[in-house]
């Protein structure tokens, strides 16, 4: 009985150990293979970092502002006794606007226009007296004066008549109407915006350090967040004497021809002075550039790879960004001209990673991209 116990011991043993070993050559072999396994390459997009020249550039924020623009008040006070005009609508200088209630002035300067005539007739008849020397001097001094004066009566109910008929300053755009028929207008009381819309001006500021780049002349490029994509193009035309003793900025105003009017008063623009001198720069897109952490950026050059599989490998390298330009930025460290760099599919990769380079499946970066295309 014994012997059949150790026997039965020995046998399990026996399986045991046959058991272990298959498993370890299981497991050796699933090392092996782990060792030598690659992944596959992940498919991205590649760009050469290159040489151009851009246009240095002085950029600020600004505030769109009508080379004309008032709020047009009457002068007098008086009843709206006439609307002539739509809200919203282009109007010529001179065109009529408002009439205020003027018919007691048209009433006095009718009886003006008559002590007028009668002072001329008077004035006429004491010229041909004197001249026979039936009257004084000082009689027809008299009448003349009195003459003038009911002329300047006369003219002065003119003036107030021509201030209750309210007209356009200037060529432009009106805005919303502000006042009804019947209403009792104070004086500057708003009756509607007028704003000329060609030309604008941008108003801006920049730095004192920037003060011995700048003088009028220079081009000015407009952006705005209301027509994404779209430049309009300007002068700088004028440059304030002085500087603002709290910012230590000087003020600046570029004129845009704005011929269709896109450009509002009131409207926030990004603004850049372009300045005269090209300046060299290492040019890649600007999809290539990778934020590690919010605090640096980084790209991926594209490398050969140094196992005995050969191919394509990236490695991160860290960089620093200068101004951009359309699609693509500026590099001013970390890369030199040649080196070929992710331009798409960056988010898959990490350091070692096997690539292969695609150009095929993304658009072509552009200096003058337009959104609206494609």
């Amino acid at each position: 009985m014994t012997k059949k116990i150790i026997f039965g011991i020995i046998i399990v043993v026996v399986v045991i150990g046959a058991l272990a070993a298959v498993k370890t050559m299981q497991i050796k072999s699933m090392i092996a293979f782990g060792a030598s396994y690659a992944p596959p390459p992940e498919t991205i997009t590649a760009a050469v970092a290159h040489e151009e020249k851009w246009q240095d550039s002085l950029t600020a924020v600004g505030s769109i502002n009508a080379a004309q623009g008032v709020t047009v008040a009457p002068e007098i006070a008086g009843t709206v006794t006439e609307i002539d005009f739509e809200s919203g609508v282009v109007v010529a200088q001179g065109d009529l606007l408002v009439k205020l209630d003027a018919s007691l002035e048209t009433a006095q300067l009718s009886a003006a226009e008559a002590q007028v005539e009668l002072a001329k007739l008077n004035a006429d008849r004491t010229q041909k007296l004197r001249a026979d020397n039936t009257v004084s001097q000082s009689e027809l001094d008299t009448a003349l004066a009195t003459l003038k004066q009911n002329q300047a009566n006369a003219d002065a109910i003119r003036a107030t008549i021509e201030k209750k008929t309210i007209r356009a300053p200037f060529a432009g755009r009106l805005g919303i109407r502000l006042v009804n028929l019947g209403e009792q207008l104070d004086v500057g009381k708003g009756i509607v915006s007028l704003q000329a819309l060609t030309p604008v001006f941008a108003d801006f500021s920049l730095p004192q350090q920037n003060l011995s780049q700048l003088q009028t002349g220079l081009p000015v490029q407009i952006k705005s967040d209301s027509y994404p994509g779209q430049t309009f193009d300007g002068t700088l035309t004028a440059i304030n004497p002085d500087l603002d003793a709290t910012t230590r900025s000087v003020t600046l105003q570029a004129t845009l021809a704005n011929t269709n009017q896109l450009l509002r008063p009131g409207m926030f623009v990004r603004v850049a002075v372009i300045l005269p001198q090209a300046q060299p720069v290492l040019a890649v897109p600007a999809t290539a550039i990778l934020s590690i952490a919010g605090t640096a950026e980084a790209v991926y050059v594209i490398e050969p790879s140094t196992n005995s599989a050969g191919g394509l490998v990236v490695r991160q390298q860290i960089v620093q960004t200068g101004p951009a330009h359309g699609d693509f930025v500026s590099v001013l460290n970390g890369l030199k001209a040649g080196d070929r760099v992710v331009s798409a599919g960056l988010f898959k990769l990490r350091n070692g990673a096997p690539v292969s380079v695609n150009n095929d499946i993304m658009p072509k970066p552009s200096k003058t991209p337009n959104p609206a295309e494609g």
